[in-house]
């Protein structure tokens, strides 16, 4: 029953295989890409808890330290073909060594880790052993998989003779390409190969000249390619050598090929648990990056009836809760966080409100929660979510329309319903949106009751989105049944897509009308055509709606308090890990450099020993030696201290990271970002200039300098033009895009003046990349440019080639 697959057009129309493309992203390897794609919720309640639980400990053990698949591959094809008794490549092998590699250090790393991880041990356990393949591999092949000459001692013996054998034959040729006599033959001075077979170029027209064999000639026949008889046999020594060397090292690949074989299956079970410890590596970090939690997950338990068979059994009521839960595919800036928290014994919800209002939006995001809560992913809610485990999931949502089956919008609808209603039991999820829509108002509104009616009946969780008052009605009457909307914020006419439960949408249709414009007299007019208990109604909601809202914002400055409680904690506990590892990594240095300095002492003690001996010198040699001694053990017995920073310049003490100061030579404002010793780095807008401390003005205290200090101005700008005063500063770039070449090149003439005039150091002319043209007419203007120095392409952060940056002369 576990094994039942969820409804796919279901799941395409939750968007689910979109998280799953989402989650791929995070694998590290092509096995545990494709299991992740392949990944399905599960109608097993126990199976699903397994799958939360092996994400959590995903999730822990990365929080604690790094942890990953490293540079696996999916070598089953290669072990496969080794199986089969097929020789392997050496990348295929390099593949097989550096998976067997990352197996090796998952196994070490999870050493004696069992009761910490116990679901991931499972996966673990079944990682292989290296059988000797990462031995065997590394002996015969190097890291850019050339087989070395210690693979085998006949395969060193070859290549020897190779060697041998073709300088042997270089020296040969060698003598024709410098011979006064033929080195006038030949078209150039050089040796070559044709053919595998070493050559020299032989001009056409002394063809015979040089007694010898014509392997090849150029395209236009004025050169020929030719082996000189006497060197044929030392050809053919070379030939047969490689082919030697080729046979010997297919025989060496053979070899460990075999040894692959041998463990074939034990490698593909090990690449399978890879994937899935990958896979669950990847539920970890795309749970951190949508700041996800772990759902508790509660089963569906029928209860058997006692009465007759043709009544129902009954079902234990469903614990639906979602605290802060957001769609996972929008964008997490931007998305609005919606809270389900229905009162117990509800089984279905039924939600108005406006159009666009996102009603559907509410219906796929607790969808598609409950499907990837069930396929092990933490869903993103808050931490005390909880759902139940449905056997399966059912959604209607979307313009069924037709034109090759001839079906309207309705009749699609409908036809998909019957499905849903034939298919679904008491444990499903059903969802419909804009349910009996489509078609006549009241029958519709009829329809919609009553299938309402039937789910309830057959005990099944749902929810419908409508516009149709008489569901209203009906979810306030009907007991398991309550009404939910989103908010409409009627000063901005725009939706809040906040949702609130026990409350039922307001058309709004009045109070949009009046903002809009429309006539008083007729909105009064309007207003007395409804009941005085219904515009009553509607005062009560609004007033239940602010004081909900006011509560909601005092819990939200809670939540927000403890969240940056936590994130403190965390960076506190960071700092004093890094702390603790530097203090590791200071003692660890100052061990090593203490094992050095003895053992270089013990060291020059007994050299000096030794020549005390073999000299026999007097007492004045000893102690000599008995002062190296001592200065020796000074050094051993030295503390290690951690070197000091140097001292701020006293320009540079002045001056703050972060503090606001004015580039004099730009007359403009930015932050400092870096300091050295002569000079600081400021962001000025988009752009880093640097500066020197002179040339940096703070602006709280120019008018407090002394007069002569105030009449003091940076050397760029002595001998400005009087047109630069009163001029307002050109800027730091312009933008040439979108318009013609001789347009853009005289937009470009007036700012490059501009800017000269200004005393700009230098300017960003953006081109934009698009063919080329713009940009090659710019560059070409700016060549030999009288206010030009010099000019380059843009750097990386400044828009790259779609950008250059030219240097003014001084002004």
């Amino acid at each position: 029953m576990y094994n039942r697959r969820m409804d796919s057009k279901t799941l395409n129309v939750l968007e689910y295989p979109k998280v799953l493309q989402r989650l791929a992203g995070f694998c590290d390897f092509s096995a545990s890409m494709e299991l992740a794609r392949s990944l399905q919720p599960t109608a097993s309640h126990e199976l699903a808890l397994a799958r939360l639980g092996e994400t959590a400990e995903a999730r822990k053990l990365l929080s604690l330290q790094s942890a990953g698949v490293g540079a696996a591959h999916d070598v089953r094809p290669q072990a496969d073909l080794a199986a089969r008794g097929g020789v392997l490549d050496p990348q295929a092998l390099l593949d097989i060594k550096s998976t067997l590699i990352s197996c090796r250090e998952l196994k070490k790393n999870f050493e004696k880790k069992e009761a910490e991880y116990p679901r991931l041990m499972v996966s673990v356990a079944g990682l292989p052993e290296t059988y000797g393949m990462v031995d065997a591999i590394t002996r015969i092949l190097s890291e850019r998989g050339e087989v070395l000459d210690s693979a085998s001692p006949k395969l060193a013996d070859l290549r020897r003779n190779l060697r041998v054998a073709q300088d042997r034959l270089m020296s040969r040729l060698q003598k024709y390409v410098t011979d006064s006599k033929t080195a006038q033959m030949l078209q150039e001075p050089i040796i070559t190969q044709r053919d595998g077979r070493y050559v020299i170029p032989l001009r056409a027209e002394f063809k015979g000249k040089i007694k010898s064999i014509v392997h090849d000639q150029s395209a236009s026949g004025a050169t020929l390619f030719v082996e000189p008889l006497p060197i044929v046999e030392s050809n053919n020594e070379i030939r047969e050598l490689q082919l030697a060397e080729r046979d010997e090292e297919r025989r060496i690949l053979a070899e460990v090929s075999a040894l692959v074989g041998a463990h074939a299956s034990e490698i593909k079970y090990g690449v399978e648990n890879l994937a899935v410890l990958d896979v669950a590596f990847a539920k970890a970090k795309y749970a951190e990056t949508l700041n996800a939690s772990e759902p508790i997950l509660h089963e569906l338990k029928v209860v058997s009836s006692k009465l007759q068979d043709t009544q129902p059994s009954t079902i234990h009521s469903p614990t639906l809760k979602l605290i802060h839960a957001r769609h996972p595919l929008i964008d997490p800036h931007s998305v609005v966080p919606i809270d389900v928290d229905p009162r117990a014994g509800t089984r279905a919800i039924v939600i108005t409100g406006p159009n666009t209002g996102g009603k559907t939006v509410t219906l796929k995001t607790i969808g598609l929660l409950a499907l990837m809560a069930q396929s092990g992913l933490h869903i993103p809610a808050q931490s005390g979510s909880e759902l139940p485990c449905f056997h399966s999931v059912y959604a209607d949502i979307g313009d069924e329309q037709s034109i090759e089956q001839s079906l309207s919008t309705f009749s699609g609808h409908i036809t998909n319903i019957i499905r849903i209603l034939k298919e679904m039991d008491r444990r499903s999820l059903v969802i419909f949106d804009e349910l009996g829509s489509g078609t006549d108002p009241q029958e519709g509104a009829a329809l919609a009751r009553a299938i309402l009616n039937h789910l309830l009946e057959s005990g099944a969780v749902t929810l419908v989105a409508t516009h149709y008052p008489e569901l209203k009605t009906f979810a306030h009457s009907t007991e398991g049944v309550v009404n939910a909307s989103l908010e409409f914020d009627i000063k901005t006419l725009r939706p809040t897509y906040k949702l609130t439960l026990g409350l039922p949408g307001r058309s709004n249709a009045l109070a949009i009308a009046q903002r809009l414009g429309l006539s008083p007299q007729i909105i009064a007019a309007a207003k007395a055509e409804i009941d005085p208990l219904d515009l009553r109604a509607d005062q009560l909601l609004d007033d239940i709606r602010k004081e909900r809202n006011r509560t909601s914002r005092e819990r939200e400055k809670l939540e927000k308090a403890r969240a940056r409680l936590e994130k403190q904690n965390l960076d506190l506990e960071r700092r004093l890990e890094k702390i603790e590892d530097e203090r590791r990594e200071t003692l660890a240095q100052a061990r090593a450099e203490g094992e050095l300095e003895v053992a270089v002492l013990k060291s020059n003690l007994n050299a000096l020993k030794s020549q005390l001996k073999k000299a026999q010198q007097p007492l004045s040699a000893i102690k000599s030696i008995e002062e190296k001694i001592e200065t020796m053990e000074q050094t051993i017995t030295q503390p290690v201290e951690r070197k000091s920073e140097p001292a701020p310049t006293a320009g540079s003490a002045a001056l703050k990271l972060g503090e606001k100061v004015t580039v004099s030579a730009l007359n403009a404002e930015g932050l400092i970002t870096a300091i050295s010793e002569t000079e600081a780095e400021v962001q000025v807008g988009k752009i880093r200039v640097r500066a020197r401390f002179a040339d940096l003005i703070r602006p709280q205290t120019v008018d407090d300098r002394p007069q002569k200090e105030q009449k003091r101005q940076p050397s760029s700008t002595v001998n400005r033009p009087s047109a630069t005063v009163g001029m307002k500063p050109p800027g730091m770039e312009v933008d040439l895009r979108g318009l013609m070449s001789e347009d853009a090149l005289d937009k470009m003439e007036k700012y490059l003046e501009q800017a000269y005039l200004a005393g700009l150091p230098f300017v960003r002319i953006i081109h934009g990349k698009g063919t080329g043209r713009l940009r090659q007419a710019v560059r070409e203007a700016l060549r030999g440019h009288a206010y030009i120095q010099s000019f380059e392409e843009g750097g990386q952060t400044e828009g790259g080639e779609g950008v250059t940056v030219a240097k003014l002369n001084a002004a």
